[in-house]
Protein backbone atom coordinates (compact mmCIF):
# COMPACT_ATOMS: atom_id res chain seq x y z
CA UNK A 1 0.00 0.00 0.00
CA UNK A 2 1.16 3.52 -0.77
CA UNK A 3 2.68 5.51 1.81
CA UNK A 4 0.43 7.95 3.41
CA UNK A 5 1.69 11.97 4.54
CA UNK A 6 -0.16 13.19 6.73
CA UNK A 7 -0.16 16.93 8.15
CA UNK A 8 -0.64 16.44 11.80
CA UNK A 9 -1.75 20.02 13.44
CA UNK A 10 -1.51 19.62 17.31
CA UNK A 11 -2.97 22.36 17.94
CA UNK A 12 -4.18 23.73 21.59
CA UNK A 13 -4.61 22.75 25.36
CA UNK A 14 -4.81 19.23 25.53
CA UNK A 15 -3.95 18.72 21.67
CA UNK A 16 -0.69 18.83 22.10
CA UNK A 17 -0.37 15.99 24.80
CA UNK A 18 -2.90 13.60 23.50
CA UNK A 19 -1.46 13.50 20.03
CA UNK A 20 2.19 12.65 21.41
CA UNK A 21 0.33 9.65 23.55
CA UNK A 22 -1.16 8.22 20.54
CA UNK A 23 1.02 8.85 17.53
CA UNK A 24 2.78 5.78 18.49
CA UNK A 25 -0.20 3.81 17.67
CA UNK A 26 1.14 3.74 13.98
CA UNK A 27 4.29 2.54 14.63
CA UNK A 28 2.45 -0.80 16.40
CA UNK A 29 0.83 -1.39 13.69
CA UNK A 30 3.14 -1.22 11.39
CA UNK A 31 1.77 1.34 9.11
CA UNK A 32 4.02 3.12 6.64
CA UNK A 33 3.35 7.13 6.99
CA UNK A 34 4.89 10.15 7.02
CA UNK A 35 3.81 12.46 9.66
CA UNK A 36 4.55 16.49 9.09
CA UNK A 37 4.01 18.44 11.95
CA UNK A 38 1.93 21.85 11.49
CA UNK A 39 1.05 25.22 13.35
CA UNK A 40 -2.64 25.84 14.24
CA UNK A 41 -4.22 27.34 16.87
CA UNK A 42 -4.60 29.88 19.67
CA UNK A 43 -1.12 30.65 20.20
CA UNK A 44 -0.46 31.53 16.55
CA UNK A 45 -3.34 33.93 16.26
CA UNK A 46 -2.03 35.69 19.63
CA UNK A 47 1.77 35.66 17.90
CA UNK A 48 1.18 36.64 14.00
CA UNK A 49 -2.76 37.25 13.92
CA UNK A 50 -3.19 33.87 11.97
CA UNK A 51 -4.22 30.68 14.20
CA UNK A 52 -3.68 29.25 10.40
CA UNK A 53 -0.57 30.19 9.13
CA UNK A 54 -0.15 29.83 5.31
CA UNK A 55 2.34 27.55 6.00
CA UNK A 56 -0.30 25.15 7.56
CA UNK A 57 -1.92 25.74 4.30
CA UNK A 58 1.14 24.56 2.13
CA UNK A 59 1.88 21.67 4.58
CA UNK A 60 -2.31 19.99 4.24
CA UNK A 61 -2.22 20.70 0.14
CA UNK A 62 1.34 18.87 0.10
CA UNK A 63 -0.67 15.92 2.62
CA UNK A 64 -2.88 12.95 1.92
CA UNK A 65 -4.97 13.69 5.07
CA UNK A 66 -5.06 15.87 7.88
CA UNK A 67 -5.01 14.65 11.63
CA UNK A 68 -6.31 17.44 14.30
CA UNK A 69 -5.58 17.76 17.94
CA UNK A 70 -8.09 20.02 20.01
CA UNK A 71 -8.93 23.77 19.41
CA UNK A 72 -9.00 26.81 21.37
CA UNK A 73 -12.07 29.59 20.71
CA UNK A 74 -13.05 32.66 22.49
CA UNK A 75 -14.85 35.57 21.72
CA UNK A 76 -14.16 37.96 19.28
CA UNK A 77 -13.45 40.95 21.95
CA UNK A 78 -11.48 38.42 24.11
CA UNK A 79 -9.54 37.67 21.19
CA UNK A 80 -8.33 41.05 20.15
CA UNK A 81 -7.28 41.45 23.82
CA UNK A 82 -4.77 38.41 23.67
CA UNK A 83 -3.53 39.66 20.12
CA UNK A 84 -0.06 41.09 20.47
CA UNK A 85 0.31 44.50 21.59
CA UNK A 86 1.95 44.72 17.73
CA UNK A 87 -0.72 43.72 16.14
CA UNK A 88 -3.68 45.67 18.09
CA UNK A 89 -4.41 48.11 15.44
CA UNK A 90 -4.48 46.23 12.12
CA UNK A 91 -7.90 45.66 12.46
CA UNK A 92 -7.46 42.09 12.32
CA UNK A 93 -10.39 39.14 12.53
CA UNK A 94 -10.42 36.07 14.33
CA UNK A 95 -12.05 32.93 12.53
CA UNK A 96 -11.92 29.61 14.40
CA UNK A 97 -9.46 27.00 12.15
CA UNK A 98 -11.71 25.07 12.07
CA UNK A 99 -14.37 26.54 10.09
CA UNK A 100 -11.51 27.75 8.23
CA UNK A 101 -10.69 24.30 7.57
CA UNK A 102 -13.98 23.40 6.61
CA UNK A 103 -14.55 26.16 4.19
CA UNK A 104 -11.47 26.79 2.48
CA UNK A 105 -11.03 22.96 2.15
CA UNK A 106 -14.85 22.70 1.16
CA UNK A 107 -15.24 19.89 3.54
CA UNK A 108 -19.24 19.85 3.80
CA UNK A 109 -19.83 16.47 5.01
CA UNK A 110 -18.99 16.50 8.61
CA UNK A 111 -19.05 12.40 9.79
CA UNK A 112 -19.65 11.77 13.56
CA UNK A 113 -20.13 7.99 14.37
CA UNK A 114 -21.64 6.98 17.28
CA UNK A 115 -21.76 2.89 18.56
CA UNK A 116 -22.56 1.14 21.30
CA UNK A 117 -18.86 -0.28 22.94
CA UNK A 118 -18.18 -2.88 25.24
CA UNK A 119 -18.68 -1.34 28.35
CA UNK A 120 -22.40 -0.35 27.29
CA UNK A 121 -24.40 -3.74 27.78
CA UNK A 122 -27.89 -2.28 28.05
CA UNK A 123 -28.24 -0.53 24.33
CA UNK A 124 -26.94 -1.99 21.01
CA UNK A 125 -26.24 0.32 18.39
CA UNK A 126 -24.61 1.61 15.50
CA UNK A 127 -25.22 5.01 14.16
CA UNK A 128 -23.57 7.61 12.12
CA UNK A 129 -24.83 11.44 12.46
CA UNK A 130 -23.93 13.48 8.86
CA UNK A 131 -23.50 16.80 9.34
CA UNK A 132 -23.58 19.75 6.95
CA UNK A 133 -20.52 21.84 7.68
CA UNK A 134 -20.27 24.89 5.00
CA UNK A 135 -23.85 26.88 5.38
CA UNK A 136 -27.15 26.00 7.55
CA UNK A 137 -27.82 28.50 10.61
CA UNK A 138 -23.82 28.68 10.87
CA UNK A 139 -23.11 29.80 7.40
CA UNK A 140 -22.08 33.20 8.71
CA UNK A 141 -25.12 35.36 8.15
CA UNK A 142 -25.09 36.49 11.62
CA UNK A 143 -25.70 40.48 12.41
CA UNK A 144 -26.20 42.64 15.51
CA UNK A 145 -26.98 45.27 15.09
CA UNK A 146 -29.20 44.78 12.18
CA UNK A 147 -28.09 45.96 8.85
CA UNK A 148 -30.40 48.35 7.67
CA UNK A 149 -31.98 46.49 4.61
CA UNK A 150 -32.64 42.91 6.44
CA UNK A 151 -34.43 45.11 9.04
CA UNK A 152 -36.55 46.71 6.73
CA UNK A 153 -37.30 43.09 5.26
CA UNK A 154 -38.34 41.80 8.65
CA UNK A 155 -40.25 44.84 9.56
CA UNK A 156 -42.02 44.81 6.19
CA UNK A 157 -42.95 40.82 6.87
CA UNK A 158 -44.39 41.08 10.02
CA UNK A 159 -47.65 38.69 9.78
CA UNK A 160 -49.67 40.39 12.60
CA UNK A 161 -48.93 36.84 15.06
CA UNK A 162 -45.48 38.12 15.83
CA UNK A 163 -45.23 40.46 18.95
CA UNK A 164 -41.29 41.40 18.67
CA UNK A 165 -40.86 44.87 19.31
CA UNK A 166 -37.67 46.53 17.22
CA UNK A 167 -37.31 49.96 17.72
CA UNK A 168 -33.72 49.98 15.10
CA UNK A 169 -31.52 48.38 13.99
CA UNK A 170 -29.73 48.25 17.39
CA UNK A 171 -32.23 46.75 19.22
CA UNK A 172 -31.70 42.82 18.13
CA UNK A 173 -29.51 40.40 16.74
CA UNK A 174 -30.84 38.74 13.56
CA UNK A 175 -29.12 34.79 11.96
CA UNK A 176 -29.92 33.92 8.56
CA UNK A 177 -30.85 29.60 7.68
CA UNK A 178 -29.29 29.73 4.12
CA UNK A 179 -29.73 26.33 2.24
CA UNK A 180 -29.28 25.95 -1.20
CA UNK A 181 -29.66 23.04 -4.35
CA UNK A 182 -25.98 21.99 -4.23
CA UNK A 183 -25.49 21.90 -1.00
CA UNK A 184 -28.22 19.63 0.15
CA UNK A 185 -27.80 17.89 -2.60
CA UNK A 186 -23.82 17.04 -2.19
CA UNK A 187 -25.03 16.42 1.31
CA UNK A 188 -27.99 14.18 1.09
CA UNK A 189 -25.89 12.05 -1.76
CA UNK A 190 -22.83 11.47 0.24
CA UNK A 191 -25.22 10.31 3.53
CA UNK A 192 -26.74 7.89 0.38
CA UNK A 193 -23.53 6.46 -0.30
CA UNK A 194 -22.30 6.73 3.34
CA UNK A 195 -25.45 4.05 4.38
CA UNK A 196 -24.39 1.72 1.25
CA UNK A 197 -20.83 1.80 1.60
CA UNK A 198 -21.35 1.01 5.79
CA UNK A 199 -24.53 -1.29 5.28
CA UNK A 200 -26.91 0.63 6.86
CA UNK A 201 -30.44 0.19 6.37
CA UNK A 202 -32.57 3.49 7.02
CA UNK A 203 -31.34 7.49 6.12
CA UNK A 204 -33.18 9.90 8.75
CA UNK A 205 -33.01 13.37 7.57
CA UNK A 206 -33.97 15.48 10.81
CA UNK A 207 -35.03 18.86 10.20
CA UNK A 208 -37.89 21.42 11.29
CA UNK A 209 -40.13 21.28 8.44
CA UNK A 210 -43.67 21.89 10.63
CA UNK A 211 -41.88 25.31 11.52
CA UNK A 212 -39.68 26.27 8.96
CA UNK A 213 -42.42 25.31 6.33
CA UNK A 214 -40.53 26.96 3.60
CA UNK A 215 -37.34 26.17 3.88
CA UNK A 216 -38.47 22.16 4.89
CA UNK A 217 -40.20 21.77 1.71
CA UNK A 218 -37.24 23.00 -0.52
CA UNK A 219 -35.08 20.38 1.86
CA UNK A 220 -37.50 18.04 1.28
CA UNK A 221 -38.16 18.38 -2.20
CA UNK A 222 -34.41 18.13 -2.67
CA UNK A 223 -34.15 14.77 -0.30
CA UNK A 224 -36.93 13.01 -2.59
CA UNK A 225 -35.10 13.54 -5.95
CA UNK A 226 -31.75 12.27 -4.43
CA UNK A 227 -33.34 9.09 -2.70
CA UNK A 228 -34.91 7.81 -6.03
CA UNK A 229 -31.59 7.31 -6.87
CA UNK A 230 -31.16 4.97 -3.72
CA UNK A 231 -34.06 2.48 -4.15
CA UNK A 232 -32.74 0.11 -1.60
CA UNK A 233 -32.14 2.26 1.33
CA UNK A 234 -35.18 3.03 3.54
CA UNK A 235 -35.37 6.57 4.35
CA UNK A 236 -37.40 9.03 6.61
CA UNK A 237 -38.08 12.91 8.04
CA UNK A 238 -38.40 13.38 11.54
CA UNK A 239 -38.56 16.32 13.42
CA UNK A 240 -35.30 17.35 15.39
CA UNK A 241 -36.69 17.29 18.99
CA UNK A 242 -38.17 13.66 18.11
CA UNK A 243 -34.75 12.77 16.99
CA UNK A 244 -33.14 13.74 19.92
CA UNK A 245 -35.77 11.82 21.34
CA UNK A 246 -35.34 8.84 20.06
CA UNK A 247 -31.75 8.80 20.00
CA UNK A 248 -32.30 8.24 23.99
CA UNK A 249 -34.74 6.01 24.10
CA UNK A 250 -34.41 3.76 20.87
CA UNK A 251 -30.66 4.37 18.99
CA UNK A 252 -30.74 1.05 17.57
CA UNK A 253 -33.66 2.44 15.52
CA UNK A 254 -31.29 4.35 13.56
CA UNK A 255 -28.73 4.15 10.64
CA UNK A 256 -27.18 7.28 9.24
CA UNK A 257 -29.21 10.51 10.33
CA UNK A 258 -28.16 13.73 8.14
CA UNK A 259 -28.85 17.23 8.83
CA UNK A 260 -28.43 20.90 8.16
CA UNK A 261 -25.44 22.35 10.16
CA UNK A 262 -26.73 23.65 13.64
CA UNK A 263 -29.24 20.50 14.36
CA UNK A 264 -26.63 18.16 13.17
CA UNK A 265 -24.32 20.10 15.53
CA UNK A 266 -26.39 19.66 18.28
CA UNK A 267 -27.60 15.72 17.46
CA UNK A 268 -23.83 14.86 16.85
CA UNK A 269 -22.79 15.36 20.41
CA UNK A 270 -26.00 13.88 21.59
CA UNK A 271 -24.75 10.73 20.24
CA UNK A 272 -21.79 11.42 21.55
CA UNK A 273 -23.23 11.33 25.28
CA UNK A 274 -24.92 8.22 24.03
CA UNK A 275 -21.80 6.89 23.50
CA UNK A 276 -20.26 7.53 26.56
CA UNK A 277 -19.12 11.32 26.46
CA UNK A 278 -16.77 13.14 23.94
CA UNK A 279 -13.54 11.46 25.35
CA UNK A 280 -14.63 8.66 23.15
CA UNK A 281 -16.40 10.86 20.10
CA UNK A 282 -13.79 10.44 16.58
CA UNK A 283 -14.70 12.74 13.78
CA UNK A 284 -14.10 13.13 10.10
CA UNK A 285 -14.73 15.85 7.64
CA UNK A 286 -14.98 15.23 3.87
CA UNK A 287 -15.25 17.31 0.84
CA UNK A 288 -14.69 15.95 -2.90
CA UNK A 289 -10.95 16.17 -2.84
CA UNK A 290 -10.01 16.58 0.99
CA UNK A 291 -10.36 15.32 4.34
CA UNK A 292 -9.33 16.07 7.99
CA UNK A 293 -9.70 13.96 11.08
CA UNK A 294 -10.48 15.39 14.93
CA UNK A 295 -11.68 13.89 18.04
CA UNK A 296 -14.43 16.41 18.76
CA UNK A 297 -13.58 17.25 22.28
CA UNK A 298 -12.53 20.51 23.36
CA UNK A 299 -8.86 21.94 23.96
CA UNK A 300 -9.87 21.63 28.37
CA UNK A 301 -7.53 24.37 29.05
CA UNK A 302 -7.67 23.91 32.25
CA UNK A 303 -6.51 20.54 32.18
CA UNK A 304 -3.70 20.96 29.74
CA UNK A 305 -0.03 19.51 31.32
CA UNK A 306 -1.92 17.54 33.26
CA UNK A 307 -1.90 13.87 31.32
CA UNK A 308 -5.65 13.31 32.96
CA UNK A 309 -7.50 13.60 29.94
CA UNK A 310 -8.90 10.69 27.71
CA UNK A 311 -7.34 9.85 24.40
CA UNK A 312 -9.57 7.29 23.15
CA UNK A 313 -11.07 9.79 20.40
CA UNK A 314 -8.27 10.67 19.50
CA UNK A 315 -7.19 6.65 18.58
CA UNK A 316 -10.55 6.14 17.41
CA UNK A 317 -10.24 9.63 15.26
CA UNK A 318 -6.91 7.85 13.98
CA UNK A 319 -9.06 4.38 13.24
CA UNK A 320 -10.97 6.52 11.01
CA UNK A 321 -8.12 7.98 9.32
CA UNK A 322 -6.99 4.29 8.24
CA UNK A 323 -9.95 3.41 7.28
CA UNK A 324 -9.94 6.40 4.90
CA UNK A 325 -6.86 5.33 3.48
CA UNK A 326 -7.72 1.85 3.20
CA UNK A 327 -6.08 0.34 6.16
CA UNK A 328 -9.33 -1.27 7.41
CA UNK A 329 -7.37 -4.03 8.90
CA UNK A 330 -4.98 -1.43 11.14
CA UNK A 331 -8.18 0.60 12.03
CA UNK A 332 -10.61 -2.49 13.24
CA UNK A 333 -7.51 -3.49 15.42
CA UNK A 334 -6.98 0.10 17.29
CA UNK A 335 -11.50 -0.01 17.85
CA UNK A 336 -10.66 -3.63 18.85
CA UNK A 337 -8.20 -2.54 21.38
CA UNK A 338 -9.94 0.47 22.92
CA UNK A 339 -13.20 -1.50 23.56
CA UNK A 340 -10.70 -4.24 25.66
CA UNK A 341 -9.42 -1.46 27.49
CA UNK A 342 -12.88 -0.28 28.46
CA UNK A 343 -13.93 -3.73 29.07
CA UNK A 344 -11.03 -4.45 31.51
CA UNK A 345 -11.54 -1.07 33.19
CA UNK A 346 -7.85 -1.25 34.83
CA UNK A 347 -6.66 1.73 32.51
CA UNK A 348 -9.43 4.25 32.24
CA UNK A 349 -9.28 8.07 32.72
CA UNK A 350 -11.41 10.09 35.43
CA UNK A 351 -13.99 10.89 32.73
CA UNK A 352 -14.81 7.38 32.58
CA UNK A 353 -14.14 6.68 36.44
CA UNK A 354 -10.95 5.47 36.82
CA UNK A 355 -7.22 7.31 37.85
CA UNK A 356 -5.09 6.67 34.95
CA UNK A 357 -3.27 9.27 33.49
CA UNK A 358 -3.50 9.85 29.54
CA UNK A 359 -0.41 7.84 28.79
CA UNK A 360 -1.43 4.89 30.85
CA UNK A 361 -4.45 4.72 28.93
CA UNK A 362 -2.44 5.41 25.44
CA UNK A 363 -0.10 2.89 26.06
CA UNK A 364 -2.93 0.36 26.80
CA UNK A 365 -4.39 1.00 23.55
CA UNK A 366 -1.62 0.77 22.23
CA UNK A 367 -0.18 -2.36 23.69
CA UNK A 368 -3.62 -4.33 22.93
CA UNK A 369 -3.36 -3.21 19.08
Amino acid sequence: MAKITAAVLPGDGIGPEVIECSLPVFDRLGVDIDLKFGDIGWEFWKKEGDPVPQRTWDLIEKSDVTLLGAITSKPHAQGLKELDPSLQDQNLKYVSPVIQLRQKLNLFANVRPAYSLDHQQSKKFRMTVIRENTEGLYAGLDFSPIPKDLFDFIQANKNGLNNWQLDGEDDGGAAIRLITKNGLRRLLKFAFEWAKKYNYQRVTWSDKPNVMRQSGQFALTILEEVAKDYPEVDWEVQNVDATAMWMVKDPGHFGVIVSENQFGDILSDLGAGIMGGLGLAPSSNFGYENAYFEPVHGSAPKHAGKMKVNPMAQFLTISLLLEHCGYMEESMRIKTAVNKVLKEGKTLTYDLGGIASTKETANAIIQNC
